[in-house]
C-alpha cells in the first residue's frame, strides 16, 4: 500500500511549524530592530545553536532520505500511468476507478515529496547565510518552521510505508462504552473519549461526525468519532480493545478498584460501499419504526443494530433521522464483522461464535494507574509512561508508533 499525505497531515505539519516559530519568537526577541546580530556572537547569546543544529539535521535526513524516496515514488507513477494506458477504463469501472485512485495517491506523493525537497534547501541556504555574519531574525525562523515541516513529513511517510493491511488507508470511526453501569464508569468511557478528541485535534485530522449516546445517570454511555483522514485505521487499529483505570480506594488506600472502557477502531469507507450481504433474519434493529414514532423526539433518532449470531452490536445517533441513523448503525456492524472475520479466518458470518467475540472484548490494551505513583502501561508494545496526564490529554504517539512498527 502506496503511502499519501492528505492535506490534513500537510496542514497538521503547517500548524507544528507555526507553533515552533512562536517558541522561537521569544528567543529572537533580542535582536537589533534590523534583526542582524554577531555571528557566532549572537547564537550563543540567543540560545540558536540548538535550533540551528535541530535545522542541519533535518536537512541532512531529507537529503539523506527523500531523494531515494522521490526516485521510487516516480518510478511507481510511471507504472501506474504504465497500466493506465494499456486499459480500457469501460470494460471494468471498479478496477478502473482503483487504478485511477492509485495514479492519484502516486502523483500526490511525489509531489509532496518534490516541496519537501524544496523546504530542505531553503533551510539550507537560510542556515548558511547565518553563518555569514548576517543572522536575521525571520528568516531564522523560517528556516526551522521549514525543517519542522520536512521532518515531520518524513515522519508520516515513513510511517504509512509500514501500513499496508487491506483496509490501513481508509479513515476510521473510533468508538468508547462504558463497560460497566454507573457514574464512575462512564465518566472514565467520557475521559477516554476525549483522550482521542484531543489527540485528532493536535494531529490536524479531518474530523467528521462526533455522537454521545447519554445514559440514564445523565453521562455518556458511549460516544463514537469519525476521523476522515486517509490512513487513520492503520494509525488507530491497535487502540481497540479495553482500557482499564486502577485507583486506590478512599476507604482503603491498600485496595485497588478497577473501571474499564471498551475501545472499537473500525475503518470508515468513505468511497465505496461494503461488499458484506447480511441476511435480515441474523439482523435486529431497535427501536422498531413503530416504538421510534412513540418515542421523544429529543432521543428518537438513536438506532442500534445487533448481529444475533455473533452478539455484535453497532449504533448511531449523529445523523437527524431514523432511516439515516439506521443505514449508519448497518454499516458500521458490517464494517466491525468484516473484521472480526479476518482476524478469526472465517468466511461465514454466521460461524463466528459470541464465545469468541467475548474472548476479543476482555483483551485488554492499555493500563492507567492512578495514584501516588501514576504509570501509563501500553500492554501491546510493552511501552510505559510516568505522564498521565499528558497521556490523557492526547499524547498517544508513542504507542501508535510503537505497535506500528511492532506490526511490521
Amino acid at each position: 500500500m502506496a503511502a499519501a499525505a492528505s492535506p490534513a497531515a500537510c496542514a497538521r505539519a503547517s500548524a507544528s511549524g507555526a507553533r515552533a516559530g512562536g517558541r522561537l519568537a521569544g528567543r529572537t526577541a533580542a535582536l537589533p530592530p534590523d534583526g542582524r546580530g554577531d555571528g557566532a556572537a549572537s547564537y550563543k547569546e540567543l540560545g540558536l545553536y540548538s535550533l540551528k543544529k535541530r535545522i542541519e539535521d533535518a536537512v541532512v535526513r531529507v537529503e539523506m532520505t527523500a531523494s531515494s524516496a522521490l526516485e521510487l515514488e516516480e518510478a511507481r507513477r510511471i507504472k501506474q500511468e504504465e497500466v493506465l494506458r494499456k486499459r480500457n477504463l469501460w470494460d471494468n469501472p471498479a478496477k478502473s476507478h482503483e487504478t485511477l485512485s492509485a495514479l492519484a495517491d502516486a502523483i500526490r506523493v511525489v509531489d509532496h515529496l518534490k516541496d519537501l525537497c524544496f523546504k530542505a534547501e531553503e533551510a539550507k541556504l537560510i542556515s548558511q547565510l547565518s553563518e555569514m555574519d548576517a543572522i536575521n531574525g525571520e528568516l531564522f525562523k523560517q528556516a526551522y518552521k521549514s525543517s519542522v515541516d520536512a521532518s515531520e513529513y518524513l515522519d508520516r511517510y515513513q510511517m504509512h510505508k509500514l501500513l499496508k493491511g487491506p483496509y490501513d488507508k481508509e479513515g476510521a470511526c473510533i468508538m468508547v462504552t462504558a463497560v460497566s453501569d454507573g457514574v464512575a464508569s462512564e465518566l472514565w468511557a467520557a475521559k477516554v473519549f476525549c483522550m482521542y478528541t484531543s489527540w485528532a485535534r493536535k494531529q490536524g485530522c479531518k474530523v467528521g461526525l462526533i455522537e454521545k449516546v447519554p445514559s440514564k445517570n445523565g453521562h455518556v454511555r458511549s460516544a463514537a468519532m469519525e476521523i476522515e483522514s486517509e490512513y487513520m485505521f492503520g494509525i488507530l487499529s491497535g487502540e481497540k480493545g479495553m482500557h482499564r483505570m486502577t485507583y486506590s480506594s478512599l476507604e482503603n488506600s491498600d485496595t485497588c478498584q478497577a473501571l474499564s472502557a471498551r475501545v472499537d477502531v473500525i475503518p470508515l469507507f468513505l468511497d465505496r460501499p461494503i461488499n458484506l450481504h447480511l441476511d435480515d433474519n441474523d439482523i435486529e434493529i431497535a427501536p422498531t419504526p413503530c416504538e421510534y414514532k412513540k418515542r421523544d423526539s429529543r432521543n428518537c433518532a438513536a438506532v442500534r443494530v445487533v448481529h444475533k449470531p455473533s452478539g455484535v452490536t453497532a449504533e448511531s445517533s449523529g445523523e437527524r433521522s431514523y432511516f439515516a441513523n439506521k443505514l449508519k448503525a448497518t454499516s458500521r456492524l458490517k464494517a466491525k464483522l468484516l473484521l472480526i472475520a479476518r482476524e478469526l479466518g472465517v468466511l461465514d458470518m454466521k460461524m463466528i461464535t459470541k464465545q469468541a467475540i467475548e474472548d476479543k472484548c476482555k483483551r485488554e490494551t492499555r493500563r492507567y494507574t492512578f495514584g501516588p505513583q501514576k504509570l501509563v502501561h501500553d500492554l501491546n508494545t510493552g511501552i510505559q509512561l510516568s505522564d498521565l496526564n499528558l497521556v490523557l490529554e492526547g499524547d498517544i504517539e508513542q504507542f501508535i508508533r510503537g505497535r506500528i512498527i511492532a506490526r511490521q
